[in-house]
């Protein structure tokens, strides 16, 4: 599936969180209910264009992995796995 995000949107493949402890702790899903914070970047968008009228290019490209809010972005489904659109501002971190 080929998806284009509009201006300075991404699609982020969300990554659940561990359920285990690197001690080996089994951590039951009914103890945390927070959303992902971190996934891997599926879809850019073409960036946005500023008030001069020049191109401000996306910070992030396809494959980076990139931390974010709790709340950040839309959940949507692609091919039965959860995704997020948001902005790039959303953003917290890129590895």
């Amino acid at each position: 599936m080929k998806l284009t995000p509009m201006g300075n949107r991404i699609v982020v493949k969300v990554e659940e969180t561990e359920t285990k402890t690197t001690s080996g702790i089994i951590i039951p899903d009914t103890a945390s209910k927070a959303r992902p914070q971190q996934g891997k970047v599926v879809f850019v968008g073409k960036g946005i264009v500023n008030k001069k009228g020049q191109k401000i290019p996306m910070q992030v490209k396809a494959g980076d992995r990139v931390y974010f809010t709790e709340w950040a972005g839309t959940e949507i489904t692609l091919e039965g796995e959860k995704h997020l659109i948001m902005k790039e501002d959303d953003l917290l971190a890129v590895e």
